[in-house]
Order: structure tokens, then sequence, then C-alpha cells
């Protein structure tokens, strides 16, 4: 976890802003690890605390019925660019808002803010992943609408949010068509996690030696549970079918 994938960070190394405000630090992270044994009672206290959290948030999104999606990938998949989409293909038809995770910088926060919809931005320091204290606090400056979408666009790592609940209704993991399609057998915890799949950039598809079906044949070989859609968010391509999914799951709540 924590101190074996190095995303320890020293105290209110966190920030949490809106476009326009001044960083605010905070100790959402609560790492305080030791790297001197009993690595397995550290995981558990803060898993536990963690999954606490991920409850209350859990409660808070069924109560205002909030669809919370946690989008998880490695960096440069596609995560904000597929938002950006979504956004202006969803706007003035559900209300949305977005928490960003980063460990550094405002610009992702920065090109939502430019779509009109309501985020944050966390900035994680030397974190690896969100946590489910982090969003608690993002929640507290942005106040999503009621039967609303929440998207969690997750720091870009394929190992540690896997591990972290934040009380989404569901994970959606995002690989590139830039990627290898090996992904799924080498991050299985992660593909195993979600409930979704984006397979993204598939106009670059015949410049790129990837093999989309074997990709799927993976990530199935990991959870034959998972949902899959080939898109992509530059051209829109396949982007339909992901809109209906979004539109099912507001449905639903």
């Amino acid at each position: 976890m924590c101190d074996s994938c190095g995303c320890s960070q020293p105290e209110n190394s966190v920030t949490i802003t809106r476009p326009g405000q001044a960083s605010s630090g905070t100790d959402a992270a609560d790492h305080h690890h030791t790297h001197h044994g009993r690595l397995v009672e550290v995981r558990e206290a803060v898993l536990g605390k963690n999954d606490g959290i991920a409850a209350h948030n859990r409660d808070f999104f069924r109560e205002k019925r909030i669809v919370a999606l946690n989008l998880v990938s490695s960096p440069g998949s596609g995560k904000t660019t597929i938002l950006e989409r979504t956004i202006r293909e969803l706007r003035g038809e559900i209300p949305m808002a977005v928490i960003e995770g980063d460990q550094q910088t405002m610009l992702d926060a920065e090109r939502i803010d430019a779509t009109g919809v309501p985020v944050v931005q966390v900035n994680t320091g030397a974190g690896c992943h969100l946590d489910a204290d982090m969003v608690h606090q993002a929640l507290h400056q942005m106040e999503p609408e009621e039967n609303s979408l929440l998207f969690i666009e997750n720091v870009g790592n394929l190992v540690c949010p896997a591990m972290f609940d934040l009380g989404e209704a569901a994970k959606v993991v995002i690989i590139s068509v830039t990627e290898g399609e090996d992904k799924p057998l080498k991050y299985p915890a992660m593909f195993d996690a979600a409930s979704l799949c984006l397979i993204n950039k598939t106009d670059l598809l015949p410049h790129v030696d990837f093999d989309v079906a074997r990709c799927r044949e993976y990530a199935l070989r990991v959870n034959h549970h998972l949902e899959f859609f080939e898109i992509s968010a530059r051209t829109g391509e396949g982007m339909p079918g992901w809109l209906a999914w979004l539109r099912s799951q507001i449905r639903r709540v």
C-alpha cells in the first residue's frame, strides 16, 4: 500500500481548491506511517478508517440521489478529454459536477471549469491516489445538486486507487489504445474492482499495434462481469453508448 508504493506524504501536503480560490491545505490523507515494521497493521488501520468515511460519503450520495463515478486509469489515457466531451453532450440534460485528482497543478480543473460545471481540484502532493476523506472535504466545497452525476477523476495510477473506496457507485477503468492490451493482466486488481471499461482513442487504431479483442478477453479473464465501450473522445465515436449508460445510472437512483 502507501509505504510500498511511495505515496507517503507530509502532513498538510494535500490541497483542495476550486478554480479561482487560494489553495488550502488539509491533513485529509492522514498518512502517518512508520517504515519500521507492522506494515500489515498500518494498512488495515488506514483502509479501515477510509472505509468508514467512504460509507459516510455513500450515505450522502444515496440521500441526494447522486451517482458518483470513480474514473481510474494510467496517466494519459484521456480521462479529462472524456469528461469534457461527456459534459458537452449531457449539459442541460443532467446536472453534473467533477472532483479532479492530481499530484500537482490546477490544469485539469481549469479545463473542466471552462465547461461551466462545478469542479474542485484535489492535489495530493506525493500521494498517488484519492481517498474517501479527500472526497469528503471536496464535497464541502461544491455541494453537488440532487439527482446528478458526480465524476471523480482519480490520480493517474492503476495500483493504489483499486484499494481505496471513495463511496462511489462504480469504478470506471479507462485504457487507451496507445497502451498495451495486456494492462488488465498486469494490473488485475483495478480491472477486478471496476464495473465498466472504456477503451479510448479508437481513432488511433489504424496507427498503433493494439488488439481490442485481446484486451477485452484479458479483462474478462480478471472480471467476467465487466462491461465495455470502445470510444474516441476526440471524434465522438462510440460515445452514444457511454452516454446511454450514464443516463441509465441516473434513472436507477
